[in-house]
């Protein structure tokens, strides 16, 4: 078995490998072509990301409202509806059917209904976690909220949301690092994303070793980049005596 690196500096059309593994006066090599998917495949996963954040802590937040029982229950509907249905199931669901239902979704590309499906799915995992983080939190903490005179907005705002999300950072970090791994279901519906790269460059170059090995490589690369990330979030704001205040009483 031998290796040949060189199909990276390959011309998409030609198939001729040119001097440079960058394309020139228009000309795209596989390593243009899966540089580019490597973007796409990061823009899905950032733009999902940020509907997931905003859904899932709106969410999850309003799943541990007091004396408001019919929020709790959509907001439990919402995570049952979208945690038990398969991803790629959901994918085509906004592909295909949603658009149905909501002409205006049409008009849009593959790519935001991709983005869309993959943050609200999300969403609900990201929505578990937040509930989890504020109900582990000591009562005590939004007793004092409510002394101080804050309104219910203001002690989630001020008091509890700002420990919460330091608590769940961890499993936040796994939930980025997944968001990027199934951004991979993209190529179901035809984004130029990096796992349709591979699958399209080993088509035409019949060199699957060296097309999956340098796609994981990126998956690799990126998910390691994130972990280091979170992780350097979670030492700045890690707030001394959290975890053992937490083991209170609820």
């Amino acid at each position: 078995m031998s290796w040949d690196w060189q199909v990276f500096c390959q011309d998409t059309i030609t198939q001729e490998v040119g001097q440079s593994c960058f394309g020139k006066n228009g000309d795209i090599t596989y390593l243009d072509w899966m540089l580019s998917a490597w973007g796409w495949t990061i823009s899905v996963s950032l733009l999902s990301l940020v509907i997931a954040l905003v859904v899932g802590s709106l969410i999850g937040t309003l799943r541990t409202l007091e004396g408001r029982p019919w929020i709790v229950r959509l907001g439990n509907a919402w995570v049952e509806l979208f945690r038990n249905i398969p991803l790629l199931v959901h994918i085509f669901m906004w592909y295909h059917v949603v658009p149905s239902f909501v002409p205006a979704l049409k008009s849009l590309p593959g790519f935001v209904l991709v983005v869309l499906a993959l943050g609200f799915f999300t969403s609900a995992r990201i929505a578990e976690q937040v509930r989890s983080g504020i109900q582990a939190l000591p009562r005590g903490q939004r007793y004092a909220g409510m002394a101080m005179g804050f309104t219910t907005f203001q002690y989630y705002r001020y008091v509890l949301l700002p420990m919460a999300f330091r608590i769940i950072i961890p499993p936040l970090t796994s939930e980025t690092m997944n968001v990027f791994k199934n951004s991979s279901v993209a190529f179901a519906v035809s984004v130029a994303e990096l796992t349709m790269f591979a699958m399209q460059a080993q088509e035409e170059t019949s060199r699957g070793i060296e097309i999956y090995l340098a796609v994981t490589g990126l998956y690799v690369v990126s998910a390691f980049a994130i972990n280091r990330i979170m992780a350097f979030i979670e030492k700045r704001s890690r707030v001394p005596g959290l975890i053992a205040a937490s083991g209170g009483g609820h």
